[in-house]
């Protein structure tokens, strides 16, 4: 079963971010907790985390895209 990484709620004033760099690959193994992707706002930027163990899989916002909270940025299996 796939757990998706989500774009956390960024504020009322933040509409959107831009993914800057993923620390994982698809394949790559990575641990609930570990840093996997890092986005920017207008007003920071932020490390996501992974919510699972397991395999990170298909990445569907890649580096240099903008996205929306909320929005799935890639998935865990």
């Amino acid at each position: 079963m796939a757990t998706d990484i989500l774009v956390p709620d960024l504020g009322n004033e933040v509409a959107e971010a831009e993914v800057i760099e993923w620390m994982a690959g698809e394949g790559d193994l990575v641990k609930k907790g570990e840093t996997v992707v890092v986005i920017s706002t207008s007003k920071t930027e932020l490390e996501i985390e992974s919510p699972a163990d397991g395999t990170l899989g298909l990445i569907n916002v890649k580096v240099g895209e903008l996205t929306t909270p909320g929005a799935v940025l890639g998935t865990v299996h």
